[in-house]
């Protein structure tokens, strides 16, 4: 379809490419896609980026209670659009209580190489972070600083799975994310890594750092084992946030809030 709102009946092929999409990461790879559910998030993603949609898919509970306004942005997008029964879609839905509007999206494709070459870069390096929630809100939080992008190693939880994806709010579209990352890559483009420790001896407090290098990266590790050794030993700085002393450790996603933020409030080094 084209510029119309008229909808195709699903088909059994396109419903069983969204399940895989949202089970399996090796699909979501292989098709370069991933799928964004609930009306506020398919809305967004129609208004923003309507380039990046390939289908979108709508059950009666959803049309029903679509108003005129956001029937006519439906109406202008080029994606083909896709109708089943509300019993049909709760059964592709990855969550408790489906709102029936979901949608296909082409996973964006960032320019590693142009991005490590700019002059200034704040980013994110998350060694085996296997918690989505975690990872989303990492991506959220990077996204609303402005930093320059996420990099995950390779056992690190999908960035387009469906958890992380809720969890991120949209944001997975707009930050650079990467894959399978080899932390040498970053001594490589002369960027330094920041390394976030629990307290202990050879760690320096957060409040004491007062400049960061033009080109850095904070790396964050692991929910329960924090970061790779090989990680620790690139680092030009290993810092910790400051605890009361009943608390032992912050979760990953509250490190990386609060680093992420005090960071991009320092000045740059001068060379």
């Amino acid at each position: 379809m084209s510029g119309s709102a008229s909808l195709q009946a699903l088909t059994r092929r396109h419903s069983t490419l969204i399940r895989e999409l949202l089970r399996d990461k090796r699909v979501r790879m292989q098709e370069g896609a991933f799928v964004i559910e609930g009306a506020k998030s398919c809305r967004d993603l129609i208004q923003h980026s309507p380039q990046s949609l390939l289908s979108l898919i709508l059950s009666p509970r959803y049309l029903d209670t679509e108003d005129s306004k956001a029937r006519g942005v439906r109406a202008a997008i080029n994606a083909p659009q896709f109708s089943c029964s509300d019993a049909v879609f709760d059964r592709l839905s990855d969550v408790e209580a489906p709102q029936g509007i979901l949608a296909v999206v082409r996973q964006p494709q960032w320019d590693e190489r142009s991005l490590l070459e700019q002059p200034r870069i704040l980013g994110i390096l998350g060694d085996r972070l296997r918690d989505p929630a975690n990872v989303g809100t990492i991506i959220r939080t990077a996204a609303a600083l402005n930093l320059t992008g996420l990099w995950l190693t390779s056992d690190s939880v999908d960035a387009f799975g469906p958890k992380v994806v809720r969890a991120a709010a949209g944001t997975v579209l707009t930050l650079p994310i990467f894959h399978g990352a080899d932390p040498r890559l970053f001594k490589q483009h002369g960027c330094e890594v920041y390394s976030a420790l629990v307290p202990q001896a050879g760690s320096v407090s957060l409040r004491n750092i007062q400049t960061i290098p033009r080109r850095c990266v904070i790396a964050v590790g692991n929910e329960g084992e924090g970061l790779a050794d090989d990680i620790v030993g690139l680092s030009t700085v290993r810092f910790s946030i400051p605890l009361a002393s009943t608390v032992e450790s912050l979760n990953v996603a509250a490190t990386t809030a609060i680093a992420s933020f005090y960071f991009s409030a320092l000045p740059a080094e001068l060379n």
